[in-house]
């Protein structure tokens, strides 16, 4: 969450850090500013809201500078206003610092600074880093940024300048997410890649206790105890048009439009048509290891959680590994037996999600591998990684994650497969024939775009968009469709929505059920779909409003719903990848026909940074 754009170089830093920071806006913010080095003196401007209010008073009151800072904030410490707005400064206002991150200690930090004469002016705690670094600065800005972090506990991403040192930004991580861009004479820093590609593909990304000295065109990098330290630079291997609209109203509906791609991508190099074997690179993880693991943890967050969910029962149906999936935030605190022969899978778009990273530590603390599920290379958590399965699935800008969640699904099914064969559960006929099926989603997904004509009708319907509330029913397989659906429909458009295990609405929720509560049964053909059937005829029974997801062809489910959207048939394992079609389209549409703002919804951040 929050964004940081930094520069260096013969440009003005002002229009390049404002652009910056506009591509940055899917992580979600509440205010705006920027500093830039200006004839000496260090200026700034921020604005409180949307990045269109910032550029309006850059507009009356213009800066230039080649050296320069800017953020975009969501509001840990202190309410959404201009002076909480970052850059935060130090007494004599000849240092600004962003940030992004949690300063766990600051309170402590504050009142000591302040006995010492230092004025705060915002309630943030990002405010003691700038007067620390005053504490120790003596000439060198490089050495007194890394001072003062060495007194700081908690996360963080920061940019540092200097009136005094017009020609140096300083950087440093913990934490939270940063990368130092390369360019021809120039340097940048940004919290995320597509901030900087219209600039350089070339980045370095830092690692946790790092800080590094930024000239035009030269850097360097020491941890916190001043030694050297070297980082590879990679090449960003998606381009700046991957983060742009390309003629779509919402970065969300180009994602949902991209997951035939982005399917293929997970699956690209990986199984090949009338192939019997998954081939990984780069997993990081022997045979032996495999073959010894006795339980497996899946750690997520939010989307990646859900589909945790559908990976815990592709493992345990195609190789009979017990899976156990833990939200990350609790997995920190239950004390979670780990075991040597355990195996922790991390998913998450971002691979910076703090809370999966913390789980991460705690389980290789106690000696598990870790094989993680991950779209960003060079993140934290594939770094911190035995092996890694990059879904390939490139940028996802949508706050809603929706390319995302298909191609984690997709990568759990490739990798389920692969044990499944590497411990004998599944014969080579059999994996065969599920590789078979794989290969075949991304055109039922393609199907289902092409005949969402559908979704947008029952959206168009005010008993689906004007309710007040919604339940999500699933079973088996789609279960975690369920909650994906509710969660989708939640975020962007505001409507109070939860998604059940269909067996259980009659354990409570159906007390509820009213004519003016609409569900949405998940119900395609397979195992499960008879039980679903009799669930949806206890909705009708009461009145309810039923919007069923079946299968193409499906006649009968007519005279049990109000309405029904059909997706093409599969193999019921992988039906959740093809149902999130129909259910990401219907939030989309939903929230579109509400007005809402369905790339940046209220209070949410792209990449949860913090704890």
């Amino acid at each position: 969450m929050c964004g940081i754009v930094g520069y260096i170089g013969e440009k003005n830093a002002v229009p390049i850090i404002l652009e910056g920071l506009r591509r940055l806006e899917y992580r979600g913010y509440d205010s705006a500013g920027l500093a830039v080095i200006s004839d000496g003196e260090l200026r700034y401007r921020k604005s409180p809201g949307k990045l269109k209010g910032l550029a309006t008073r850059l507009e009356d009151s213009p800066l230039v500078g080649n050296l320069g800072i800017g953020h975009t904030r969501w509001a840990t410490h202190g309410a959404p206003s201009e002076i909480n707005a970052h850059p935060h400064f130090d007494n004599t206002m000849e240092i600004a610092v962003v940030h992004n991150g949690i300063i766990e200690n600051y309170q402590r930090l504050r009142e000591q600074l302040a006995a010492d004469g230092a004025h705060f002016r915002s309630q943030t705690d990002t405010e003691v880093i700038a007067h620390l670094v005053r504490k120790y600065y003596a000439g060198s800005l490089f050495e007194a940024v890394r001072r003062a972090l060495r007194d700081v506990e908690g996360a963080y991403a920061i940019g540092v300048i200097c009136k005094h040192d017009p020609g140096l930004l300083v950087a440093a991580r913990h934490g939270s997410p940063l990368i130092l861009g390369l360019g021809d004479g120039e340097s940048f820093i940004a919290s995320d890649a597509p901030a900087i590609m219209n600039y350089t593909r070339r980045v370095v990304y830092l690692d946790n206790g790092q800080v590094c000295a930024i000239r035009r065109d030269s850097y360097e990098i020491c941890n916190l105890r001043g030694v050297p330290q070297r980082l590879e630079v990679k090449t960003v291997d998606w381009d700046a048009a991957a983060a742009e609209k390309e003629g779509y109203p919402h970065f969300m509906l180009k994602e949902i439009h991209q997951q035939p791609d982005a399917i293929l991508n997970t699956l690209r190099g990986r199984v090949t048509e009338g192939a019997d074997t998954v081939t990984f690179e780069g997993m990081g993880l022997t045979d032996a290891d495999i073959r010894a693991c006795s339980r497996i943890h899946v750690v997520a967050c939010g989307t990646a959680w859900h589909a945790g969910l559908v990976g815990k029962r592709l493992i345990e149906a195609f190789s009979r590994i017990p899976v156990e999936v833990d939200i990350s935030s609790e997995y920190r605190y239950r004390n979670p037996i780990v075991t040597p022969d355990t195996i922790v899978i991390p998913v998450t778009q971002s691979g910076e999600t703090a809370d999966t990273l913390e789980a991460v530590r705690i389980a290789k603390r106690q000696g598990a591998k870790v094989m993680s599920i991950v779209n960003v290379v060079g993140s934290s958590i594939a770094r911190e990684s035995e092996g890694v399965l990059y879904t390939q699935s490139g940028p996802e800008i949508g706050v809603a994650s929706t390319k995302a969640y298909t191609c984690q699904i997709t990568a759990f099914a490739l990798f389920a497969i692969w044990l499944g064969r590497l411990r004998g559960t599944l014969t080579t006929q059999q994996a065969a024939a599920l590789i078979a099926d794989l290969n075949d989603i991304p055109n039922k997904v393609q199907w289902c775009l092409e005949h969402q004509d559908q979704i947008q009708a029952c959206a168009s319907d005010a008993k689906y968009w004007n309710a007040r509330s919604a339940f999500y029913l699933g079973r088996g397989f789609n279960h975690p469709s369920a909650y994906e659906g509710a969660l989708k429909l939640k975020e962007i458009s505001y409507i109070h929505a939860e998604g059940y295990a269909a067996g259980e609405m009659k354990h409570g929720p159906i007390a509820l059920i009213t004519a003016e509560h609409p569900v949405i049964a998940i119900a395609p053909q397979g195992g499960a779909y008879d039980k679903m059937i009799s669930n949806i005829q206890e909705i009708r029974a009461r009145s309810g409003i039923v919007l069923a997801i079946a299968t193409e062809g499906d006649e009968s489910i007519k005279s049990h719903s109000d309405d029904v959207v059909y997706i093409p048939a599969c193999n019921e394992p992988f039906s959740p990848i093809v149902a999130a079609l129909p259910l990401q389209l219907l939030a989309y549409y939903i929230a579109v026909k509400r007005g809402c703002d369905v790339d940046q919804p209220r209070n949410l951040a792209k990449s949860v940074t913090v704890e």
